[in-house]
């Protein structure tokens, strides 16, 4: 049993398409915000994930990217429409491939969580509350995010990414229609779980569709909201069993919303990997490989889900940020990363000291590992400012 598990995390993995990731490690999507506020990918953005390949991942997810820039996560984001600088985004999916590694684009819209500065926030239903507005989405609108995906996965294919992420998570677009608490419509998008499920399915079919059959067509999926009133796992079990034989090569399973007010997945106090459970149950609804993402922290513990079965790979976000070698770091032996620890932690304060130190890694600057929090978040802050009036002259000037 030793000598399997402390081989089974670097094996490779065969995934339905026939494409091969070298071990069972992925760097899962986040929002790096390292984009030049024009939509365009920045130096540092192709030196972090050339960081990442090298220490020896399989694959990079990066975080949110929008075809669409009226509907942006935050000013950061990557904007691989017909205007984007086809050069700077065939260099990124270059560098990002050393070393035997994937370089995926996360397909992003986030909807009623379009950033209010540069959008003008829609979704499945009109919502009004003192601190949160968007609009309803019109059927022409909702008609015209299949083809939008699409197209934007055939720029990364003839650019030289190996594959996208359909985001339907963590409460952007296509997780807002799957939950009952955004999407309260009586249409054909709106009702049972089956409904509410049509414009995922509709949209990684014409995704699949769009992209050569060896170019990786994965999706990451909430297995619950974590919100009263949201989607539930039973619903989003039967949103995994609507997946299969969709042409999906992975399915990323996470967790929770980023709809103000509600608990982050990523700052709760539990310990270990999150989402197994529902990993299990989904195991026996479609036949696509299964990913992870959530509180793996140590290295037994993502050996212990692949040796389980629970799993097919696990997904990294945090730790990948501590140690941009982490899977080198694991397979030599030589410990878990020392995850930070603040005395207080103001909201969104996590967010921007991670944020802030992968635009350190992709500078090479190891030293500023100390940072404050709060001086991470005023950063965070002053650089997102700076880019709001940059997309709008790019995005928005007449």
């Amino acid at each position: 049993m030793h000598s399997a598990s402390k081989n089974c995390l670097f094996m490779p993995l065969t995934l339905p398409n026939g494409r091969v990731l070298k071990n069972r490690t992925i760097k899962s999507a986040m929002s790096d915000s390292l984009a030049d506020g024009r939509g365009n990918p920045t130096l540092a953005q192709m030196r972090l994930y050339e960081r990442w390949a090298e220490g020896g991942l399989a694959a990079s997810i990066i975080g949110e990217v929008q075809g669409d820039p009226r509907y942006p996560e935050k000013p950061g984001n990557l904007v691989l429409d017909e205007g984007a600088d086809t050069g700077a985004f065939s260099d990124l999916a270059r560098r990002g491939s050393a070393n035997g590694a994937q370089l995926w684009l996360q397909l992003g819209h986030a909807g009623a969580l379009a950033h209010l500065p540069i959008s003008d926030p829609k979704g499945p239903s009109a919502i009004v509350l003192p601190d949160f507005q968007s609009k309803e989405m019109s059927l022409t609108e909702i008609g015209a995010v299949p083809e939008g995906f699409a197209n934007t996965a055939r720029r990364a294919a003839e650019l030289g990414f190996g594959g996208v992420q359909i985001h339907a998570a963590h409460g952007f677009l296509l997780s807002q229609f799957l939950s009952p608490l955004f999407n309260r419509r009586t249409d054909a998008y709106g009702g049972p779980i089956h409904a509410r499920m049509r414009l995922l399915v509709e949209t990684v079919e014409a995704v699949r569709a769009a992209v050569p059959a060896d170019f990786v067509v994965a999706v990451k999926l909430n297995a619950t909201d974590q919100l009263d009133g949201g989607l539930t796992e039973e619903d989003a079990l039967r949103v995994v069993a609507g997946l299969d034989r969709k042409g999906i090569d992975l399915l990323d399973i996470s967790g929770g919303t980023y709809f103000p007010g509600a608990p982050s997945s990523s700052e709760r106090a539990t310990k270990g990997p999150y989402f197994l459970d529902f990993a299990r149950a989904a195991r026996g609804l479609i036949s696509t490989p299964l990913m992870v993402t959530g509180g793996f922290k140590h290295h037994e513990e993502a050996e212990a889900a692949i040796i389980a079965g629970d799993v097919d790979a696990v997904g990294l976000a945090r730790g990948f940020v501590l140690d941009p070698a982490l899977p080198s770091t694991w397979q030599a032996g030589m410990g878990d990363p020392a995850f930070p620890r603040f005395t207080t932690l103001p909201p969104g304060g996590m967010t921007a000291w991670f944020t802030m130190r992968m635009a350190d890694l992709g500078e090479d600057r190891e030293d500023l590992v100390d940072r404050e929090i709060s001086d991470a978040i005023a950063e965070y802050e002053t650089r997102d400012d700076q880019r709001i009036e940059l997309w709008k002259v790019r995005f928005f000037a007449p």
